[in-house]
């Protein structure tokens, strides 16, 4: 038994969002119970004690769309690389990177991503991975690092026919492979989706392939309309816009995840809303490709489960929620917009995308919900209750205020330290790892 308390706790729970000196009581990898800090020590008096220290208890992070194989992009200045445009971006970066990552550098990659995800407070990841240079057993290799680590993943490889066939089929199995071994697994940490990079690097006898690979029981997880480009490849090739050729190859449903999704139109949201697909937006992404705006905020209205990520440009979930804050404000020239639907997104939608996948109720502190409980530093200058909480965490918070991270029930991380890895050791082999990629790629 565990009790984090000592704190105010916010539970997101709308019949009980917030407990001034408030605790919340963890047995197993399930919430025991919620309620005022010195009732739950009596009740449980046995119980390990997290203190608080007086900051904000509350749910843990969820991060819908990561880039785990990014990592070692940090700092890398890649010769000849002059970018004109989305594909330049591309092809010239993240795939040169991909081509050349090995088995043990997406370990590693992983090893720095959740470290970092672990810091942030972010507990649940959905990532989309590329290693072409070693496609075998890349998930598996994340897998095991986010077992160790103790984060939940969601995980998949990006099919695309950019490197040939060969790669394209060995892709296609190695998603097919991994999801039923997480099938499998009733640990409630792991799960598959069948990963595709964008459709427009899908030619249809890979479409084919993936749709009969796939194990029932999961859907895809998709790059849809990032960029001008991919729009106008299916136009011009299928005479059809993007979403219109993923519902004709049955793409679409209540288990695909599409990420992006910034050049689609009415009628396109019309077909993810009534297939009930899921979204998510990447707006630091979105911007620092100069891919444009998405119209995130109609989605929200149109009742589309739309939710938040990072794309790998970050893994702290406070740095999206401000910048998708400020990016929609300033495209739509409207100061009302984002103020409920990116919160909504974040703390609501991200949660329910996560529960398509996973059994535990996730984002949420109450009787019977996942374990995942994290303790911020903050100590504000204004009032703080249950109706302002979003715009403190807006204002007021990063994820570097997290002190304390507790995933599925174990304590991850206790007043900034990380308790799950030697992380100077950890890190030092990531730097090696790092070192031999960027040796590959510029010689």
């Amino acid at each position: 038994m565990l009790i984090v308390g000592n704190g105010t706790l916010f539970t997101r729970d709308a019949l009980c969002p917030m407990i001034q000196n408030g605790a919340v009581a963890i047995e197993g990898t399930r919430v025991k119970a919620v309620g005022d800090t010195g009732q739950l020590k009596l009740e449980y008096p046995g119980a390990e004690f997290v203190d608080a220290g007086g900051g904000v208890i509350m749910p843990a992070f969820i991060n819908t769309h990561e880039h785990i194989y990014s990592a070692m992009a940090r700092g890398l200045s890649i010769k000849g690389y002059h970018p004109k445009g989305f594909l330049d971006v591309l092809d010239g970066q993240w795939w040169t990177i991909d081509r050349k990552l090995t088995l043990e550098q997406t370990k590693y990659s992983a090893v720095d991503t959740f470290i970092s995800c672990i810091r942030n407070g972010v507990t649940t990841v959905f990532d989309h991975h590329a290693s072409f240079g070693q496609i075998q057993g890349s998930l598996f290799a994340i897998a095991e690092v986010a077992k160790e680590l103790g984060v939940r993943a969601c995980l998949c490889y990006e099919v695309s026919d950019r490197d040939g066939m060969e790669k394209a089929r060995e892709s296609v199995a190695e998603n097919a492979e991994f999801i039923r071994y997480a099938l499998q697994d009733d640990s409630d940490m792991i799960a598959g989706m069948m990963g595709m990079h964008a459709q427009f690097t899908i030619s249809d006898a890979t479409m084919e392939l993936a749709a009969a690979s796939k194990p029932e029981g999961v859907g895809y997880h998709i790059h849809v309309a990032e960029g001008i480009e991919d729009l106008h490849d299916c136009l011009n090739k299928y005479g059809k816009r993007i979403v219109d050729r993923l519902m004709d190859w049955n793409i679409l449903g209540e288990k695909t995840l599409l990420g992006h999704c910034i050049y689609i139109n009415g009628h396109e949201m019309d077909l993810i809303r009534d297939t009930n697909t899921m979204v998510v937006h990447n707006p630091e992404s979105n911007m620092g490709n100069a891919c444009g705006c998405p119209p995130t905020m109609e989605l929200v209205h149109r009742g589309v489960l739309t939710g938040l990520g990072t794309d790998g440009y970050t893994h702290d979930m406070t740095e999206s929620y401000k910048v998708a804050n400020v990016l929609h404000k300033h495209h739509l020239c409207d100061t009302n917009a984002a103020w409920g639907e990116v919160p909504k997104m974040l703390f609501e939608n991200n949660a329910a995308i996560a529960n398509r996948y996973f059994k535990a109720p996730l984002g949420v502190l109450k009787e019977g919900a996942a374990a995942d409980v994290i303790v911020v530093d903050y100590d504000p200058p204004t009032r703080l209750d249950e109706t302002n909480l979003n715009g403190h965490i807006l204002f007021g918070m990063t994820g570097r205020d997290v002190v304390t991270t507790i995933g599925n029930g174990k304590v991850l991380m206790e007043n900034r330290e990380v308790k799950v890895i030697d992380v100077e050791a950890a890190m030092a082999k990531c730097r090696e790892a790092s070192a031999g990629l960027w040796k590959s790629i510029n010689g």
